[in-house]
Formats: C-alpha cells, structure tokens, sequence
C-alpha cells in the first residue's frame, strides 16, 4: 500500500536539499567582489545561520499552531489578513520557488560544463537545465512514494559529497593561500559596511528553504510534533555545512581565482585536486544541485495548490491527481522556472529573488507576536525556545539587509516591492468570486468534487470578509 503522507526523513531532507543549493555554490564569488577578509566571510555564514535558526524556532511555532500545507500563504491569510496570505502565495508561487529552481538548474548546467575543457554554450547549458527540470517535474507529478524516495537519496547523496569534500580539501591542499580565519583589525568596518549588508542577501538566498517543511504540513504524519523537529535539526545541519563548504573553498583557492565567478565549487576543486580531478568534481557538485531542483520542485508547488483551493477564480490550480498528488500546480511551477531559464540573467534573479523572500520571511516572523497577542489561547504544541529573543534578532538581522538593498540595488529592490503590490490587484480580482454566498456554496461543491474533503478554513474567512464589502 502506498502511503498518502511523508515522514520526518523526507521532509529533513527536504529541508536540506532546499537550502544546499545554489547560493552556497555561487555566492562567494559575488562576495569575494567587496569583500577579502576570510574572517568577515565566515561570519557572513555564520549570521546567516543564526538568523535561519532563528527563524525555524518561529515558524515551528506558526506551523505546529496552525498546520497547514501552503508555508507563508497558510500562516499569514490566518494571522493577518487573506489578502496577505494571497500576496505572499503570488510571490511564492512565481518568483520564490520558479527563480530559485531556475537558478538551481543553471547553476547544475555550469558545473557540468565544467569537465569540458572548453565548456559548453549558453545555449546548450540551458538546455541541459531545462531538460534537468522537465524529467524531476515528471517524477514529482506522479506519487508521495516515487517523489518521497527520489528526494532522500538525492539529500544523502549530497551530504556525503559535501562532507568528502571538506575533508579532501583539507588533506590534499599543502600551501593554502595567505587568508586569515581570525579576526583583524579592519574585520569591523566590513561588518558595519553597506556592502557587508548587501553579501548578506546572497547568504539569505543561501538559507532561503529552512521553511520549506512548512508548505506540505498537511502531507506529514503528525505534524504538530514532527514540523518544529524538522525545522531546527535541518536548519541547524546545513549551517555546518555551510560553514565548511566555505572555508574549504577558501582554503583550496586564490581570492581572485574565484572573484566574480559563479562555478566557485568547480574552481576550487581544480585548485585542490589538480585540473583532471577537479574537473570531475566540478561534475559531481552538479549531481548534487539535482537535490536542489527536486526539493523545490516539490514543495513549492503546494502554494500554488491550497490557492487553488481557496479561490474558485482559479480553482484548477487546487486539483490533484488518484494519488492526491497537485500535478497541476507542479507543471505550472516548472513551466514558470522554464520562463526563467531561457530569458533570465543569473545575478538579477539572484538579488532579487534574495529581497523578496526575505521579505516575505520578514512579514511572517513579525506575526508570531500578533498571533499571540489576538490568540493566547491557541494550542501551541511548540513554543519558541527563549521568546521573544529568537523573532526579535531575525527581525534586526533581516529588516538591516533590506534597508541597506534597498539602498545600494535600489532597481532590484524597488522591483520587488512593485511586484509584491501587483498581488494585491490579482487577489481583488480572485476574491471577487466569492463575495456572496451562492458562490461560496458553488466553490464548497467544486472542492469536495476536487477530493477536498473539509472546506478550507480559509475559504470561508475570504467569503466572511467579501461578503460584508
């Protein structure tokens, strides 16, 4: 028999694979552009993991509290408002997981390029990534036990080759270059710099994913107990790895080797392990990018699904397949990703993708004290560890990223916000089906034939609200 809901391994392991990706094997580069002190650089890292700690303790709070598939969709459409929650779906369902799986695959065709000693073309990386892309949709869109299955031995494989190259590193490097690990005496005006800032939304990109178990809460096996364990362990997990995937490149590899160069992993490799070599692990880095593409292949699309459910204006995007699996939204994701793809730069995405999920983050953190000051007595069957310290510190971190963004890639930035606003104009035009009651009964008739069992919660809320208006 076939189970219809994950458990804890796969979605660990989804968490995992959604946060090993694409940042960590192509931010340094971009860093190394403003930034030289080996210090500073291993403190971005270790920031960025203490905010995404910070964050998993917070929303293994929202998620145990109000469990739900749909991650920031889910969790806002029931703290603040359903506009809210449709916005930060909209933003999820096409630049937050379409951009990030674009970028995945991209970055999987470049290292693969790698082994060729002239590389390949533009032209035939992307479609490489497309085809990557098109045979994990196919995979996910069938069953939990094939996408279950593919996803844990991806996420294994992928620490194991991230761990074997730490340690390879560090036996097969005799003369490291000059980089000092401890702190200097100029370490401290980088770290108060606007540029150190903005370094920081490539390591927020890096650890965007640390929520990803949250966008199939519906589809784990007792998620009020299990969600916040994933959460922390997966979070606290990639951090160290994290760190030493970063001080093992910049241990093999010359600064400027590796300045303004996205295959960082593959250059690195080189420099330790002689060009043959190298050239092979630049290959093996590019398995480990399949991961990446499958975890967020398979999570986000269950945004675009519990939308789906909630709005009769778009309701196709609700269905599920005999196995109760969203194949609609999933096609719909990836065919976004594929938009990306072929017309996309890979740093403009980067950033901005960065700006907006930090955003996205920030909003949703900022509602754990509104949940408790409206709900106290809600069940909680996870409280955040040492409240109110662990939301208030992802709040200071994150809100000075986006200010100093906001300053220093005003385009980006301004951009996102824009992009953000147009949501709200496409959930005025979703709602506006369910502003009486006989459309509202009509949408429960259509989610029951759609094998939604219980009426959304949230359906009703949209209704209440529209029906007054």
């Amino acid at each position: 028999m076939v189970s219809d809901k994950f458990r804890f391994p796969t979605l660990t392991a989804v968490v995992i694979a959604n946060m090993v990706g694409t940042g960590v094997f192509t931010s340094l580069g971009f860093q190394l552009l403003d930034i030289r002190s080996g210090f500073a650089l291993l403190a971005l890292w270790a920031i960025g993991g203490v905010a995404a700690l910070c964050g998993a303790m917070t929303y293994s709070e929202l998620g145990a509290a109000l469990p739900r598939s749909g991650g920031e969709y889910n969790l806002l459409s029931r703290i603040y408002h359903p506009a809210a929650g449709f916005v930060s779906g909209w933003v999820s369902s096409t630049v937050g997981f379409s951009g990030p799986v674009a970028l995945a695959a991209m970055t999987f065709a470049a290292y693969a390029s790698s082994i060729f000693p002239e590389g390949l073309s533009i032209n035939i990386q992307k479609l490489l990534a497309a085809a990557l892309l098109i045979m994990l949709t196919g995979i996910h869109a069938t069953n939990h036990k094939n996408s279950s299955g593919t996803q844990v031995i991806f996420t294994l494989m992928k620490i194991g080759v991230i761990l074997a190259f730490v340690f390879g590193t560090l036996i097969a490097v005799d003369t490291p270059p000059p980089v000092s690990f401890l702190p200097t005496e100029g370490d401290f005006a980088i770290i108060t710099s606007g540029a150190y800032a903005v370094a920081l939304i490539y390591v927020s990109f890096a650890y965007t994913g640390w929520n990803a178990a949250t966008y199939l809460s519906s589809e784990l096996e007792d998620p009020q107990r299990t969600l916040p364990w994933i959460l922390i362990s997966g979070t606290a997990a990639v951090t160290l790895l994290y760190l030493g995937l970063n001080f093992s490149f910049l241990y093999a590899a010359p600064m400027d080797l590796m300045a303004g160069q996205v295959e960082i992993g593959a250059i690195a490799a080189q420099a330790a392990f002689g060009e043959t070599a190298g050239r092979l692990t630049g290959l093996v880095l590019a398995m480990l990018l399949i991961s990446t593409v499958s975890a967020m292949t398979m999570a986000g699309p269950r945004v675009i699904q519990v939308i789906g459910e909630d709005y009769p204006a778009i309701g196709i995007l609700g269905r599920k397949n005999r196995s109760g699996i969203p194949a609609t939204a999933i096609w719909i994701q990836s065919s976004v990703a594929l938009i990306f793809i072929i017309s996309s730069t890979f740093e403009s995405v980067l950033v901005f993708s960065g700006f907006t999920l930090a955003l996205n983050s920030f909003v949703t953190i900022a509602g754990i004290f509104v949940l408790r000051y409206q709900q106290p007595d809600l069940e909680r069957p996870y409280q955040t560890f040492l409240y109110p310290l662990p939301p208030l510190l992802y709040l200071l971190l994150t809100g000075w990223i986006l200010g100093f963004t906001l300053i220093s890639r005003p385009v980006e930035g301004l951009f996102s916000l824009g992009f953000i606003g147009s949501g709200l104009i496409f959930y005025w035009l979703a709602a506006k089906r369910l502003s009486s009651r006989r459309a509202y009964r009509k949408f429960i008739v259509k989610l029951r034939r759609a094998r939604v069992r219980q009426p959304t919660a949230n359906a009703f809320r949209i209704w209440k609200f529209h029906s007054k208006t």
